[in-house]
């Protein structure tokens, strides 16, 4: 660990690289879906990171601020000629707070994970339902826990097997923690780290909106809006703040 957490400069310098920088397809699609939500055209990136989803959502016209946890990961999106139109804040997503009120708070890529107690998820539902104006969306887009994928009694699942890159998550099923270790090709070298996380089910999501004031209006199974069924993988939630 450092003082940016597991997103240190390492990870921060080569993160674009193995996640994308949004310019692809799939990452434009991802910011038309949020400008439509963001009525106002005001936006709130909780965990905006190198910016691969603001950048394309300030492109389109959205006002968009951001909170990261990671400074290494700001001097990124500071480094990008639009990032740096972009206002940022280092500071913790469940307790920093940045000045106006916003159409939309946003937490992509299975970031609310990244919060590895229930306290902590519940905290980030607040302070994103404390940015919003009334009628304002929060969206998360996060994967659906794959308990059913191991079998009874193991922990581990390999998630990813390449030439360049393994991946094996490792579950407590009591703690709803769990751990994703990487070990990754760079340069003819063998990098490791490892990313702790915590799971939610999307019902225990919903009463953490509740519990903020917010409701579901809208879960998806991806981007392109396909209906969210018992074997999605992931899902994109909206919650209303009432």
């Amino acid at each position: 660990m450092h003082d940016d957490g597991v997103f240190d400069q390492a990870i921060a310098e080569s993160y674009d690289r193995i996640h994308g920088d949004g310019s692809s397809a799939a990452e434009r699609l991802v910011a038309s879906v949020l400008r439509d939500l963001a009525f106002d055209g005001t936006a709130l990136e909780f965990a905006i990171g190198t910016g691969r989803i603001a950048v394309p959502l300030h492109h389109a016209g959205v006002r968009v601020q951001g909170i990261e946890l990671s400074a290494a990961m700001v001097d990124q999106l500071r480094q990008k000629p639009e990032g740096a139109d972009i206002p940022a804040v280092v500071g913790d997503m469940t307790t920093t707070r940045v000045d106006g009120a916003f159409s939309l708070v946003f937490l992509v890529y299975n970031t609310i994970d990244n919060l590895t107690t229930q306290d902590a998820q519940v905290a980030c539902f607040a302070n994103a339902a404390a940015h919003l104006t009334t009628g304002g969306h929060f969206v998360i887009e996060t994967l659906v826990p794959p308990i059913q994928k191991i079998p009874f009694g193991e922990t581990m699942r390999a998630f990813n097997r390449s030439d360049t890159h393994w991946g094996i998550d490792e579950f407590d099923v009591v703690t709803q923690n769990y751990a994703s270790h990487h070990v990754r090709l760079e340069e003819e070298t063998y990098v490791k780290n490892t990313v702790p996380f915590r799971y939610a089910w999307p019902a225990e999501l919903d009463l953490m909106a509740r519990t903020a004031g917010m409701r579901l209006v809208d879960r998806w199974a991806d981007w392109d809006k396909s209906p969210f069924t018992a074997t999605s993988p992931s899902h994109v939630s909206v919650w209303r703040k009432d």
